[in-house]
């Protein structure tokens, strides 16, 4: 099939009255993250213990949640938000098994592995962050914001600095509000039909 076919599908008239018949996913998706990376993030900065309020949050509202605000993305035929709430729910998901470490036989998560897995997700976020150059500052604050908590809680486990880790707690907090302000954006300007809270 050619690229040109494909895009002709893509936009037929049918296909566009379909995704506008599912509501917007994203500020589902966003209060997901920005709720449970409020949480992480106050634990981080050593206001809070990690506890199960904290795991609870991260596999419902910032795993289960993101995931079915990313399946509902592809159904909207968004491709940037389909793969970053998919990809972020699965993320909260594969930090639960990390914690709780559930198989036997398998060596607990170190430092520098660690490291190694919040680098990977800060050079992901970081791609996904040019993607918002062309979306609103809104967006652009919340990755962006993301990017360096990623990096910085990388960082943190590479050198074991604790000083790193507790900057990365302040950055997440705010990262975390950003995007519940983005999500609940979206929804009071949608309900009011004009700007409420600018994004």
């Amino acid at each position: 099939m050619s690229t040109k076919t494909a895009q002709s599908i893509q936009t037929t008239p049918a296909a566009q009255t379909a995704s506008a018949a599912i509501a917007n996913p994203a500020p589902l998706g966003l209060l997901g993250f920005g709720m449970t990376t409020c949480l992480l993030n106050l634990h981080n900065a050593g206001i809070i213990p990690l506890s199960i309020v904290i795991v609870a949050m991260g596999f419902a509202l910032g795993g289960a949640a993101q995931i079915i605000a990313g399946i509902m993305e592809f159904k909207k035929n968004n491709t940037f938000g389909a793969t970053a709430f998919t990809a972020y729910g699965f993320f909260w998901w594969s930090l639960i098994i990390i914690w709780i470490n559930p198989f036997k036989g398998i060596e607990a998560a170190d430092p520098m592995s660690m490291g190694f897995y919040l680098g990977l997700w800060c050079v992901f976020t970081l791609f996904m962050f040019i993607g918002t150059l062309k979306h609103n500052r809104a967006s652009q604050v919340v990755f962006g914001s993301l990017t360096v908590l990623f990096f910085l809680l990388s960082m943190a486990n590479f050198t074991g600095s604790e000083s790193i880790h507790t900057l990365a707690g302040y950055v997440g907090i705010f990262c975390g509000l950003s995007a519940i302000y983005n999500s609940m954006g979206q929804v009071i300007n949608n309900e009011f039909k004009k700007t409420i809270m600018p994004l």
